[in-house]
């Protein structure tokens, strides 16, 4: 999707504040706010906001994980469940 055709200066947001907000939460799709032609913010429904984060959180997981394999810091599987295993075993 090209974010440039959800383009609306900042003085159309001020007088249809409540049709925008009911626009991004129907369509889902982000609308860029310009201030004297220049791209300063960008409006986002509440759900969508929160997959963002969501993804971000579960990329940089994949990416600190990818920095462990990368400086060996690595354990077998049969060891990391075997001592999953002993924890839950009531003792």
């Amino acid at each position: 999707m090209r974010y440039s055709t959800q383009v609306k200066p900042i003085s159309y947001l001020k007088a249809n504040a409540a049709e925008v907000l009911t626009h991004i939460a129907e369509q889902r799709e982000p609308l860029v706010i310009t201030q004297n032609g220049e791209a300063k913010a960008v409006l986002q429904d509440v759900a969508s906001y929160e997959e963002t984060q969501e993804t971000l959180a579960l990329l940089k997981l994949l990416a600190m994980g990818n920095q462990d394999v990368a400086a060996g810091r690595l354990k077998p599987a049969g060891e990391v469940i075997a001592r999953l295993r002993a924890k839950r075993t009531p003792g």
